[in-house]
C-alpha cells in the first residue's frame, strides 16, 4: 500500500483536488453513460465505505453509488457480501481514495470493492480473479511490492482477456520497478503534481511518483525506449498530489497523494471509455497522440535526476518518459 497524507483532517468541506478539478483537467466528457463495471483490489474490509463514498459523491454533484441502487457492491475475496475480512484504518483509507478517484472519472460505472483477507500476494491475486468473475471489465490495484520471485508467481491472476487491469506504479520515486504494475499485462499508472494556473491548468511528474527498469519482466513488443532493455513503469499518469476524499474514521476530508490516486483514476477513465473489454497497455502506446504530454519534472529531485543519469527513466521530457509514461489523458479518445 502507498498513500501519503499531508495534511489533516477537515471538517469545512475538501482543500485538495476534487471530482470537478479532475474532470476539467482531463477533458473528460460529463454527461457520458457508461455501464462498465470497474472492479477494486484491496485488502481488509472498511466499515464506512459505502456512506464516505457518497459524501464525496455528493459533494461534486454525482448520482448516489449504493448497494440498494445496484452501483455499490462489497465483497470478501470469494465473492461473498458475508463474512467481510476484519478492518484496517489505513486501508480504509486506501479503499476510500479508489471508489472516490474511480467516481470522479466516471459518475455512472459500477463499483465492485473485492477485499482480500490480508494484503498477502495469494489474497490479493484472489481478489483480483473475484472482481473479474463478478464482472468487472476494469479492475484498479493501488497497490505494489518490489519486484521478484515471490509476486512474480502470481503474475497470471492479473492477466484476464476482456478485462484491462492498472496498477500504481508506487511513490518512492525511481527505484526497483513494482509489482503488480510491472507486467506486461498491466497498465501501469505514474502520477502528476496538478496545478490551476489562470489560463487552465499545468502538470509536472509529482517528485514521489515511482518508475522503475525492470529486472525481470522481459520488453513488450510495444515499448521502444533505448536505456532500458526490460519492462519499464509507467505507461500513463494522472494527479497524484493534492487529492481531496472523504473518510469518516479520520474526522473528515482529507488531503492525500499516491499513485494510489492516480491508478483509480485511470481505471475510471478507462470504464468512461467503455471500450475497456478491448483494451490493453499496447493500445496507449498506439494512441500516444491523444494523451498529453508532460514534459517537466523529475521522480529523482534531490539528486536532480541523477540516479538515472539525467534521461527519461526519472525526468520527464518530450514523448515517453518513465515517471509520467505516455502522458495524461485528454480526453477519452486513447483509452
Amino acid at each position: 500500500m502507498t498513500l501519503y497524507t499531508p495534511n489533516g483532517p477537515r471538517t469545512d468541506g475538501p482543500a485538495g483536488l476534487g471530482a470537478t478539478d479532475l474532470v476539467s483537467a482531463y477533458h473528460l466528457p460529463k454527461d457520458r453513460p457508461s455501464s462498465t463495471v470497474v472492479g477494486i483490489s484491496i485488502a481488509y474490509d472498511a466499515p464506512n465505505l459505502e456512506r464516505d463514498l457518497n459524501v464525496y459523491r455528493q459533494q461534486f454533484g454525482l448520482p448516489p453509488c449504493t448497494t440498494a441502487n445496484g452501483c455499490f457492491r462489497k465483497v470478501n475475496q470469494s465473492g461473498a457480501a458475508a463474512p467481510l475480512p476484519v478492518a484496517d484504518a489505513s486501508w480504509a483509507i486506501e479503499s476510500t481514495l479508489d471508489v472516490s478517484m474511480v467516481s470522479a472519472a466516471c459518475p455512472s460505472c459500477e463499483i465492485v470493492v473485492v477485499e482480500g483477507d490480508s494484503p498477502g500476494f495469494a489474497d490479493l491475486a484472489a481478489t483480483e480473479d473475484t472482481a473479474v468473475r463478478l464482472g468487472a471489465r476494469v479492475v484498479s490495484n493501488s497497490y505494489g511490492a518490489r519486484e521478484g520471485g515471490a509476486p512474480l508467481a502470481y503474475a497470471a491472476h492479473y492477466s484476464h482477456p476482456g478485462t484491462t487491469i492498472v496498477a500504481s506504479s508506487g511513490d518512492d520515486g525511481f527505484a526497483a520497478a513494482l509489482y503488480p504494475a510491472v507486467l506486461s499485462s498491466v497498465t501501469a499508472v505514474g502520477g502528476t503534481t496538478l496545478t490551476k494556473t489562470a489560463t487552465g491548468w499545468s502538470q509536472r511528474a509529482w517528485s514521489r511518483g515511482g518508475s522503475g527498469c525492470s529486472a525481470y519482466v522481459a520488453k513488450p513488443s510495444w515499448q521502444h525506449d533505448q536505456n532500458c532493455s526490460m519492462r519499464v513503469t509507467a505507461d500513463v499518469s494522472a494527479a497524484a498530489d493534492n487529492i481531496a476524499i472523504y473518510n469518516t474514521d479520520e474526522g473528515g476530508w482529507l488531503t492525500v497523494a499516491g499513485t494510489s490516486a492516480s491508478a483509480p483514476f485511470i481505471a475510471g477513465v478507462y470504464g468512461l471509455a467503455g471500450d475497456a473489454a478491448t483494451a490493453a497497455p499496447g493500445d496507449l502506446y498506439r494512441h500516444a497522440d491523444s494523451l498529453a504530454d508532460v514534459t517537466s519534472g523529475s521522480n529523482d529531485v534531490a539528486g536532480h535526476g541523477a540516479k538515472c543519469g539525467g534521461d527519461y527513466l526519472c525526468v520527464a521530457g518530450v514523448g515517453y518518459d518513465a515517471p509520467t509514461g505516455l502522458g495524461t489523458p485528454d480526453g477519452i479518445g486513447a483509452f
